[in-house]
């Protein structure tokens, strides 16, 4: 895959939804890409950041993914990561490469801001990213991760729609223990189409009657004012109707889900149980002309032997790459441009520091609140995957088109340049056994089932 003549070369960091979308939109303007994947498989939140419930979404995503990195004129490098195995400057100055596309997504979970909390990590708190990986793979013959207890009463803090699936993997888990120990076996993605509420009235049975309670949401502001859908500087029309769509689609959850939601409450200590967190207390807010203000004296207790922090998730620091606050540097969220380091472009979730799947920007509001219930599993009547799957993949498309444009406008590389660039490869191929053939990797490395 040597080229003879002048080409353009982009480094991709990161080969799921965007990555692989932006490598196939690389190679079909004649350009070489290199996706640089920091795991075996390139499938990212597909695979670990979607509940497994998901299971015809996440096998047409793995179908594409592969389409996409197995197409002529992608390299793919496995088992790699950015800023240990090739450092950033590797990437932008020592390979020479024509563009840097940082697509690695945002897998650091966001730190719940309450002093001292993190010392109970692992004893009565967990954060979203490791407990929805443990909720997709303990199932498997291999696993060999922590085992989870999930007890009745967990505590969720959050308000996003990654929250709002951590609160279904807690009641399907807490609810599907409950029917096994009346000799009623469930599978949780069973659960999961039918709804909590649905699967136990099969049953002839209710949440009193199990007595059980199920997991609470804890959220700083108002229901009407999870980010859910959102409308870019919205009219007052447009936001009336924007809260109006937020709070159908969160009572829909908790009606199917039963999931218990408490609004205006903010964390501001740990309740301490020994060596273990006993729950948290909260703080009563109140939301006045869009500001967020805690009142004082309104705090209470909330007592748990588990704690999910679901706050928002993070891109990881590496070296090299400038940073504001906790997320890289962009000039914009739209544009994507590392600022003070040319020719490097961000793209997913990376840019924005959101952790789970998006719904679409490109179309109108109207079609990202059937996707957002889509995706959590409340829409009166569902689409198909290849609706939702084809909304995802072309707002990437939209946003790639740009990069590809600039990188189209540089000078191309040399051919003895590349095939130092290419050298320095398949040296990387041989140290993680890769084959070169990505068909072949993949079929060697399918996830479990």
């Amino acid at each position: 895959m040597t080229p003879t003549e002048p080409t353009h070369v982009v480094g991709i960091c990161g080969g799921a939804v965007a990555g692989s979308e932006a490598a196939q939109l690389f190679t079909e303007n004649g350009i070489l890409a290199i996706v640089i994947e920091q795991n075996v498989r390139p499938y990212g939140k597909i695979e670990d950041g979607l509940p497994r419930w998901h299971v015809k979404l996440r096998e047409k995503e793995y179908a594409r993914i592969d389409k996409n990195l197995a197409s002529a004129g992608v390299m793919f490098v496995p088992k790699t990561r950015v800023g240990k195995d090739f450092s950033f400057s590797d990437l932008t100055d020592k390979l020479g490469l024509s563009a840097v596309i940082l697509a690695h997504g945002a897998w650091r979970d966001r730190p719940m801001p309450v002093e001292g909390i993190d010392r109970f990590v692992g004893r009565g708190l967990i954060y979203q990213n490791p407990f929805v990986h443990w909720f997709n793979h303990y199932h498997e013959a291999d696993y060999a991760g922590p085992h989870i207890e999930v007890p009745d009463g967990a505590i969720v803090v959050g308000g996003g729609l990654a929250s709002i699936d951590v609160a279904k993997i807690l009641n399907i888990e807490i609810f599907g223990r409950a029917l096994r120990e009346r000799g009623i076996e469930v599978d949780p993605v069973t659960m999961e189409v039918a709804g909590v509420a649905q699967t136990l009235e099969t049953h002839g049975l209710s949440a009193e009657e199990l007595g059980t309670r199920g997991c609470t949401l804890y959220y700083r502001r108002r229901m009407r004012d999870m980010p859910l859908t959102t409308v870019k500087d919205p009219n007052p029309a447009q936001l009336e109707k924007l809260e109006a769509t937020r709070v159908r689609i969160m009572e829909k959850v908790m009606r199917k889900f039963l999931v218990r939601m408490e609004e205006c409450c903010v964390p501001v200590a740990p309740i301490e149980d020994g060596d273990r967190l006993g729950g948290l207390v909260f703080r009563r807010t109140a939301v006045e002309d869009g500001r967020l203000r805690e009142v004082d004296g309104s705090d209470i207790e909330a007592r748990t032997d588990l704690v999910v922090s679901s706050i928002g998730s993070l891109p990881q620091p590496i070296e090299g790459i400038p940073v504001k606050g906790d997320l890289y540097e962009f000039d914009s969220a739209e544009r994507g441009v590392l600022l003070g380091v040319d020719g490097v472009f961000g793209l997913g979730n990376v840019l924005t520091g959101t952790g789970n799947i998006r719904d679409s920007r490109v179309n109108a509001s109207v079609v990202a609140e059937r996707i957002i219930e889509n995706l959590l599993g409340v829409a009166d009547a569902p689409d198909t995957i290849d609706d939702m799957s084809d909304a995802l993949h072309e707002e990437f498309r939209a946003r790639v088109q740009p990069l590809v444009d600039r990188t189209l406008a540089c000078d191309k590389l040399p051919p003895e340049q590349i095939g130092r660039i290419l050298e320095r490869i398949r040296s990387r191929w041989d140290e993680v056994c890769y084959p070169g053939d990505y068909p072949t990797w993949i079929e060697k490395h399918r996830p479990s089932s």
